[in-house]
C-alpha cells in the first residue's frame, strides 16, 4: 500500500483503519512518504498505527512521494492510495482478482466524495457532477472496462520496471500520464465499478482553489510532454478562463458585450445547475454549490495556463534534441 501523504493527520487514521480492515489473505506492507511541514502526521502515524513504514518525502509532492513509497516497498502488487481516502474492506481482495481476471496493467475505480462539514458537501457535490467534472467515468461511475486512467490504481512490479521503475517526478496528474504512457505502449487501464473509494475533499476554499490550480498545472505540463494525451473535455475550464480573461479586456477597452454575454450564460448554469442537484440529493449544502464550481473551474483554468517550468524546459530540451 502507497501512501503519499502531507500535512494529513485530520485524515491519515481512517486511511489505515480501512487499509488495516482489509479481508485480503496475504500479507500487506503499508508505506507513507510523508511530506509535511510538520511531524504532525507521522507522530499521529507512529502511535496510532505502530507498524506503518514511515520514509520521508522532502519534495513534498505527491508523485516523488509515491515513488519513494515504490522503492521502499517489498511486495508484487502496488496499491496506491491517497491519504483522504477510505477503503471498502475488500477493495485490495477485488482489485487483485481484477488485475488477474482481466490481464490489465493497471485497475482503478471510482472516486465517491463525501464531506462531513458544510463546506465539504458542497465540494462533494460538485465532485460528483458532470457540470464539475464532466463524464469522468472514474468520479461518475459507469460500465466495467478499459478506460483511459484509474483513480488510484493497482499493478504489478513488473508493469513499474517496464515503465521506467515509478512516476515521472512531477507535482500533479502523474497518474494520468502513467495511464497514457501505458496505454500507448498498448496496455489496458481497466475501470471497475465496484471498486468504491470514499474520498474526502477539501475543507475550505482556498485549499480548494490551490488544489484545483495544481491540477490545471499539472494537466498542462502533461499537455507540453504529450499533446495527443488532452481529451476535449479537459479543454472547457481552459477555455472559460481564456473567454473570461478576454471578455474582461474588451470590456476595459469599452466594449463590454463579450463578458456579458458570457457571465449572462455562465452564471445562471452555475444557480441552476445548483438548484436541481439540491434538489435530487436534499441538501441544503447545494447553496455553496456555484461557489464552489467556480473555483473548481477558474483554478483548473487558469493553473492550465501557467504550467510548471521544469514542464517547459523538457519541452525545449525535446525540440532542442529533435
Amino acid at each position: 500500500m502507497i501512501i503519499p501523504a502531507r500535512n494529513a493527520e485530520a485524515t491519515i487514521v481512517p486511511t489505515l483503519d480501512s487499509i488495516f480492515a482489509q479481508d485480503y489473505e496475504g500479507p500487506i506492507e503499508v508505506i507513507i512518504a510523508d511530506g509535511s511541514e510538520t511531524p504532525a502526521t507521522s507522530e499521529l502515524v507512529r502511535r496510532s498505527h505502530p507498524d506503518v513504514k514511515l520514509i520521508p518525502n522532502p519534495e513534498r509532492t505527491r508523485a516523488p512521494g509515491a515513488n519513494a513509497a515504490i522503492r521502499a516497498a517489498t511486495g508484487d502488487i502496488m496499491v496506491r492510495c491517497d491519504a483522504h481516502t477510505t477503503l471498502p474492506p475488500n477493495y485490495v481482495s477485488r482489485a487483485v482478482e481484477t488485475l488477474e481476471r482481466t490481464g490489465a496493467a493497471n485497475v482503478g475505480g471510482r472516486q465517491l466524495a463525501v464531506g462531513t462539514t458544510l463546506f465539504e458537501r458542497t465540494v462533494a457535490m460538485a465532485m460528483t457532477t458532470p457540470l464539475g467534472v464532466g463524464d469522468a467515468r472514474h468520479r461518475l461511475g459507469g460500465k466495467e472496462g478499459v478506460y483511459e486512467t484509474a483513480f488510484l490504481g493497482v499493478f504489478s512490479r513488473e508493469t513499474l520496471d517496464e515503465m521506467g521503475g515509478g512516476y515521472d517526478n512531477r507535482a500533479w496528474n502523474e497518474d494520468y500520464e502513467f495511464n497514457y504512457q501505458l496505454r500507448k505502449r498498448g496496455k489496458m487501464v481497466w475501470f471497475d465499478p465496484e471498486l468504491v473509494v470514499d474520498y474526502r475533499p477539501r475543507g475550505t476554499l482556498w485549499a480548494l482553489a490551490r488544489q484545483y490550480f495544481n491540477y490545471g498545472r499539472g494537466k498542462s505540463a502533461t499537455a507540453i510532454k504529450h499533446p495527443g494525451s488532452v481529451l476535449p473535455r479537459q479543454l472547457a475550464a481552459p477555455g472559460l478562463a481564456l473567454s473570461l480573461v478576454a471578455g474582461a479586456a474588451l470590456a476595459l477597452a469599452g466594449f463590454p458585450w463579450l463578458l456579458a454575454a458570457l457571465l449572462l450564460a455562465y452564471l445562471p448554469t452555475l444557480a441552476i445547475g445548483a438548484a436541481v442537484v439540491g434538489f435530487r440529493r436534499r441538501d441544503a449544502a447545494a447553496i455553496l454549490l456555484p461557489l464552489a464550481l467556480a473555483t473548481m473551474h477558474l483554478s483548473w483554468g487558469v493553473g492550465f495556463f501557467i504550467p510548471p517550468l521544469r514542464s517547459l524546459g523538457h519541452a525545449r530540451r525535446s525540440q532542442a534534441g529533435a
